[in-house]
């Protein structure tokens, strides 16, 4: 066969690690819509478990504040912003309160930018 004639071979399935770190790199593009920090740095991801396949993901969060005008509206807009990645078929966002969300959950790059630091 004409090796030009060949399929195209489908990218390799990525590692669990890459997989993972595709997923909080998405998170890192949702931003907490009353203060301008991602929701990762900002220390709103509590949790992130992939599936055995890498297909499905589960991602438990909380908000800044109990009474945040976004608690019913955000894990969905999470949950499809996470499955736009291409191998992500499902996710599901769990809001959770405990512990209380503080300002010691936030990265450096956080802190720095709301001046914090």
């Amino acid at each position: 066969m004409f090796e030009w004639l060949k399929e195209p071979e489908a990218p390799p399935p990525q590692s669990r690690d890459d997989l993972e770190q595709a997923v909080i790199n998405q998170l890192k593009s949702v931003y907490d819509p009353e203060i301008p920090v991602n929701i990762y740095d900002l220390g709103l991801i509590y949790g992130i478990v992939l599936n055995d396949a890498g297909t499905h993901v589960d991602i438990q969060m909380t908000l800044t504040a109990p009474g945040c005008p976004v608690a019913q509206t955000f894990p969905g807009e999470v949950e499809r912003r996470v499955c736009e990645l291409a191998q992500i078929e499902t996710a599901k966002v769990e809001l959770v309160w405990e512990p209380p969300w503080t300002r010691e959950r936030m990265t450096e790059a956080a802190l720095l930018e709301l001046g914090m630091m």
